[in-house]
């Protein structure tokens, strides 16, 4: 079974969970497009990292989810942060470097987020709209949410849309 990126859950609420995700690496791609086209081509990339196109030729263990993040204030945006996260335990020292400069190594520290699961193709559709509905479940529970949003997809893309597991994942607000 494929690693899953670690997590606790803090609070069951009726529609969404509060989680702590532990501290992990992730190899990243920012790309700039439609989502799909993005997410595809950067899935690529990633997928040549982790299949030995690093400087240690090193094959990576994949890991899900496969996430899709959106770093803006408006939804609109044509800007996308797509990672794998690397195997738990890894540090971002012992990671080989990538052959691609386009790939990105970054160290994640602890961080608390609402994620909402949802089946089906995560079209940037199916994902606004339960990423609106995560954020107006937050919002009722006094949450203060971050502007970035993550499409966490956990399955193939050759697997039936219908049967495709995803989650939406975002961040608590800190403040200033």
């Amino acid at each position: 079974m494929t690693q899953r990126q670690e997590f606790r859950v803090l609070r069951a609420y009726s529609d969404f969970e509060l989680r702590e995700y532990l501290p992990c690496v992730i190899a990243e791609v920012k790309v700039s497009g439609q989502f799909s086209a993005s997410s595809s081509s950067a899935f690529s990339t990633l997928f040549n990292y982790i299949s030995r196109g690093n400087k240690s030729s090193q094959k990576i263990a994949m890991t899900a989810p496969v996430i899709t993040a959106q770093k803006a204030d408006r939804a609109d945006s044509a800007e996308w942060h797509i990672s794998f996260v690397m195997p738990s335990g890894s540090t971002y020292g012992q990671m080989p470097h990538p052959n691609n400069s386009q790939v990105t190594l970054r160290e994640l520290d602890a961080e608390s987020c609402v994620a909402k699961s949802f089946r089906g193709r995560a079209t940037d559709e199916l994902s606004r709209k339960v990423s609106e509905a995560l954020r107006a479940s937050a919002a009722e529970a006094n949450i203060a949410l971050s502007n970035e949003t993550r499409i966490c997809r956990f399955d193939p893309p050759v697997k039936p849309g219908f049967l495709q597991y995803n989650e939406i994942v975002i961040p608590i607000h800190l403040g200033d």
